[in-house]
């Protein structure tokens, strides 16, 4: 049988005690330890606990969490410490009986009571140490999102980015200190925005318009979204493709010759508990997937430069592959006698060679072949005719 919780995940607002229910301030009053970041700590009036602040990156006060089990401990954390806070990392890193957790009222739902937007048809980001490109494929005429933002320069940087993408018509509602005694929220334009002035803690509500690109929810995204060198898998193959990969919440890819990286970063762009690994050979396509990735919001996809089936070992086991690239007889083998059963693949060929290999496998492993044939309008003469792009034979099969 446990004991009770020796480490309380609590929820403070900018007004400091004021904001705390009594339940919240005898949790303070009977804490040895006190821990957080120094702006949380000054909220607090001086007591007989020990008052510890919170590192810096903040992987690092984990450790030093840990060295106070067993006695009575508080970590202070902004609003809702479950909603883009510090309350997750604990939770995955303590048994369930060690921690309890007293939340506050969240930045988001008081940005929404000031602006009178109703939270769930309202996008929300935490930013704090995320990248902005985070908002790319979201970014569309009409959006109302509320951004968490590490420091007052940051806002400056999100005009910046914001009038780089093209939504430089985008109104900003930027709110400073919410709910405590500097509480200060104002109105402005992006041009207003880039002379800064704002301080931290800060929020920044969007009402999202210009004329930018929005990026269509659909699978198969435009082609002229992706820098390439023309090593892509094209817009209406890359539909029927993420179709036949079928991402499921929370599963993991494996993409075996990325390209340009277009499919793994439309399989992340599906769902945010998607993650995904792509592998290629050639160094300079490698780093091409990266800039992909960061510029259109998908900084988790990792980058692996190197040849499979070598470059796979030691990987996180995929739930699904995709071999855009690469294929042969010895990958496929290896993939067979490596991977759980259940695991689905999916592989393209344009190649006679790699087509005349995926009828074998298909023969022996069973799953579906598809063949596609495209052909598009174009000049002919004077007139218009069809011209074909190269085949594409699909195998699906789950191993």
């Amino acid at each position: 049988m446990h004991e009770a919780p020796w480490l309380t995940v609590l929820g403070l607002g900018e007004d400091g005690l004021d904001g705390l229910s009594p339940a919240s301030r005898q949790v303070l009053e009977r804490a040895e330890i006190i821990m957080g970041p120094p702006r949380h700590l000054s909220l607090i009036p001086d007591s007989t606990a020990q008052r510890v602040e919170w590192p810096v990156p903040f992987a690092d006060g984990l450790p030093v969490l840990t060295g106070f089990r067993g006695r009575p401990t508080v970590v202070l954390a902004s609003g809702d410490p479950f909603w883009f806070g510090a309350g997750s990392v604990i939770a995955r890193n303590f048994e369930a009986w060690e921690w309890t957790a007293l939340p506050g009222q969240s930045t988001f739902s008081l940005a929404a009571a000031r602006l009178g937007w109703p939270l769930e048809a309202t996008l929300t980001f935490g930013l704090h140490a995320a990248p902005l490109t985070r908002l790319r494929p979201h970014l569309s005429p009409g959006l109302r999102a509320i951004l968490l933002l590490r420091n007052g320069a940051a806002v400056t940087e999100l005009a910046t980015y914001l009038t780089e993408t093209g939504f430089a018509d985008t109104r900003l509602h930027v709110m400073e200190a919410l709910g405590g005694p500097r509480e200060r929220s104002r109105s402005v334009s992006l041009t207003e925005a880039l002379l800064g002035g704002f301080d931290h803690p800060v929020c920044v509500a969007l009402e999202v318009a210009g004329e930018g690109r929005a990026l269509p929810k659909s699978s198969g995204k435009p082609d002229e979204i992706f820098e390439t060198d023309g090593q892509i898998t094209k817009r209406p193959v890359r539909a029927l493709t993420l179709s036949a990969l079928a991402p499921h919440r929370g599963e993991h890819l494996w993409d075996i010759g990325g390209g340009t990286g277009s499919i793994s970063i439309e399989w992340l762009m599906c769902d945010p508990t998607l993650t995904a690994t792509t592998i290629e050979p050639r160094a300079d396509r490698a780093e091409r997937i990266r800039r992909n990735a960061d510029a259109l919001g998908q900084d988790r996809l990792t980058v692996i430069h190197g040849t499979a089936p070598d470059a796979l070992d030691g990987l996180s086991l995929p739930d699904v592959v995709f071999i855009g690239g690469g294929l042969s007889a010895a990958l496929l083998d290896w993939l067979y006698a490596t991977l759980p059963a259940g695991t689905r693949l999916v592989a393209n060929a344009v190649t006679l060679e790699s087509e005349a290999l995926l009828a074998q496998w298909h023969e022996k492993r069973g799953g579906d072949l598809l063949r596609i044939e495209l052909a598009q309008a174009a000049p002919l003469g004077p007139r218009r005719g069809w011209k074909s792009g190269y085949p594409v034979v699909q195998w699906s099969v789950t191993l």
